[in-house]
């Protein structure tokens, strides 16, 4: 957690826990797990930063988020302060909910995940796809998997 943010870095903490966990999310079926460690031995570090810090950062990567988006670089996943505040103006839902699809979609990428589009009109967009940039016929959706263990993915972008 960057300083000065205003965010509770033990309440992140434990909204992170919680969507890293639930059963929608990448732990679906225990086929990952995530645990939370506070020495280097991590081997993914989700940090909640400024735009300009995310920005700094992910270009570190030759990424470029444009004071707007998250990235994941490396073992790196970097939550774009503004969204974890504002959530999307393309995303329905809460703020909240927002930040499952920040999480699910980066810690995505970072198990070699690449971007999805929307599998047809009406249907839940996947958690690997670039929601903030439009949902192109699909309705908003946080998490790769649905209540009942069917992925909800969509086809590759190139």
């Amino acid at each position: 957690m960057e300083d000065g943010t205003g965010v509770d870095p033990d309440e992140a903490a434990e909204d992170i826990a919680g969507i890293l966990a639930d059963p929608r999310g990448w732990a679906h079926g225990g086929t990952h797990s995530f645990h939370h460690v506070a020495d280097g031995t991590a081997g993914l570090v989700i940090r909640i930063a400024t735009p300009a810090t995310t920005d700094r950062i992910c270009g570190s990567y030759g990424l470029d988020t444009g004071g707007e988006v998250n990235c994941r670089g490396g073992e790196e996943v970097m939550v774009n302060l503004k969204r974890w505040q504002l959530g999307s103006p393309r995303f329905d839902g809460s703020a909240t909910e927002y930040r499952a699809l920040i999480i699910n979609h980066e810690v995505g990428h970072w198990l070699g995940r690449g971007h999805e589009t929307c599998p047809g009109p009406g249907r839940p967009a996947p958690a690997m796809m670039q929601q903030i940039k439009g949902l192109r016929g699909c309705v908003s959706n946080a998490w790769p998997y649905d209540r009942t263990g069917r992925y909800l993915g969509g086809p590759s972008v190139p």
